[in-house]
C-alpha cells in the first residue's frame, strides 16, 4: 500500500492505494466520492469519466497512482456549494436528459470537456464526442439536446431521433 494524494474538486485528499487500485475504485472507496460511476470496466461505457490536469479521461483505464499530485475533477465538484447546478447540469433537467441516471455522471463530465474546447458546437460535434459513452435509457436525443443548450444554443429545431 501506498499513501496517495491528489486535490479533487478543489480540495487536497489522501488514502491508501495498492498499486493495482483503478482511479475509479480510489474516488468511490476510499475518497467516499461515489458520483463517478462504474460501468463496464473496460473503458467502453464512459460513466466514470473525470478530469484529471484538465483532461477528461476514463477512471477505470487509470490507476490511482497515476493521478498522485493531480488535480481531479469530479461529478461531485460541478455544483456549486450550496448545491445549486451549473448550467450543464440544469440543461440535463430542463430538457430530460437523463433517465435512470447511472450514465449522467460521465456525460456530463464528458460534456463540460467538449464545451471547455468547443463552447459552441453543432448537434453532429456533439453526438461525436459522446461516442465513448454509452446510454442505455435515453436514446441521447435529449442528452444531446441538454448539452446544446447549455452552450446558449436554441433547440427547438433539434429534431427527435
Amino acid at each position: 500500500m501506498s499513501q496517495v494524494t491528489m486535490t479533487v474538486n478543489g480540495k487536497e485528499m489522501s488514502g491508501d492505494a495498492e498499486g493495482r487500485t483503478l482511479l475509479s475504485q480510489f474516488l468511490r472507496e476510499t475518497l467516499g466520492l461515489t458520483g463517478t460511476h462504474v460501468g463496464c470496466d473496460t473503458s467502453q461505457c464512459g460513466a466514470c469519466v473525470v478530469h484529471v490536469d484538465g483532461v477528461a479521461v476514463k477512471s477505470c483505464t487509470m490507476l490511482a497512482m497515476e493521478a498522485e499530485g493531480a488535480s481531479v475533477d469530479t461529478i461531485e465538484g460541478q455544483a456549486a456549494q450550496d448545491g445549486t447546478l451549473n448550467a450543464l447540469q440544469q440543461a440535463f433537467q430542463d430538457h430530460h436528459g437523463l433517465q435512470c441516471g447511472f450514465c449522467t455522471p460521465g456525460m456530463i463530465m464528458s460534456a463540460a470537456d467538449l464545451l471547455k474546447s468547443n463552447p459552441n458546437p453543432t448537434e453532429a460535434e456533439v453526438r461525436h464526442h459522446l461516442e465513448g459513452n454509452i446510454c442505455r435509457c435515453t436514446g441521447y436525443h435529449n442528452i444531446v439536446k441538454a448539452i446544446m443548450a447549455a452552450s446558449g444554443q436554441d433547440v427547438s429545431s433539434i429534431a427527435a431521433e
